[in-house]
């Protein structure tokens, strides 16, 4: 008698099955033994002197109209850009950062009924600013005085920072993960373990200083000695989890 043939999906079922009860051991004995890892973090800082600075001055100037007031600041003006120049400046970090012409008004005594009088206008103010970029601290002094002895009755002060922070926070990022290597290797010797190959790296952030403002001055009289400053240092930081295997 001639055999019945098996249909083909019975025997692609059969052969499925076979597979898995196959593979059911090992994947079994996988789910019972998850990879161990340990995380932990680590940080790095670098501490770094600026090496460059900024400074924001301006001539204020007031005048009956809109046009006194601007003609003599455009005066003083003029001769501020031309002190600083004659610093040395390059003309890339001198920048115009604010200008305006605006009414002063006059405002009255409120009468006892408590009105007011509405405000008047008096006359007219003129604010011009300039944003000078010191690439060298030495001269940040006598860039001051000159600013001032030209007619600048407004400096609001000196920003010390870092012109380029990359190299600076790719020092911190090395020390931060060395650190982290090292404070796994402590806690997994004290544990009787050891370390494996790192499955993770990433970076929580970190600190970059942002341009600190060392001190503001207005019209002075420096008794003809450059105003003394002093940038001090800044910090950068940087932080990393590592996600680390454990043998």
């Amino acid at each position: 008698m001639r055999a019945r043939p098996i249909p083909l999906p019975s025997m692609i079922a059969a052969a499925f099955a076979g597979a898995m009860l196959l593979a059911a051991p090992a994947m079994a004995q996988e789910m019972k033994q998850p990879v161990r890892t340990i995380t932990i973090q680590g940080e790095g800082s670098v501490t770094a002197k600026p090496d460059t600075a900024s400074v924001n001055a301006g001539v204020v100037t007031e005048g009956e109209t809109a046009r006194e007031a601007l003609t003599a600041n455009t005066d003083k003006m003029s001769k501020v850009f031309s002190a600083i120049k004659s610093a040395g400046i390059a003309e890339d970090d001198i920048r115009t950062s604010n200008f305006s012409v605006s009414p002063v008004y006059s405002h009255s005594p409120r009468k006892p009924d408590g009105s007011q009088e509405e405000p008047k206008i008096t006359g007219y103010r003129a604010f011009n600013n300039v944003s000078v970029i010191i690439r060298d601290l030495t001269k940040v002094g006598a860039v001051l005085d000159e600013l001032v002895t030209a007619g600048a009755n407004n400096v609001n002060g000196v920003n010390f920072y870092i012109d380029d922070t990359q190299a600076l926070t790719d020092k911190a990022r090395t020390q931060a993960v060395e650190d982290a290597l090292r404070r796994a290797t402590l806690l997994t010797q004290a544990a009787g373990a050891n370390l494996g190959k790192v499955i993770t790296i990433s970076e929580n952030g970190g600190y970059t200083p942002q341009p600190v403002m060392m001190m503001r001055a207005e019209a002075a009289d420096f008794g003809g000695k450059a105003a003394p400053v002093a940038g001090g240092t800044q910090e950068i930081t940087a932080n990393v989890t590592l996600v680390i295997e454990l043998e």
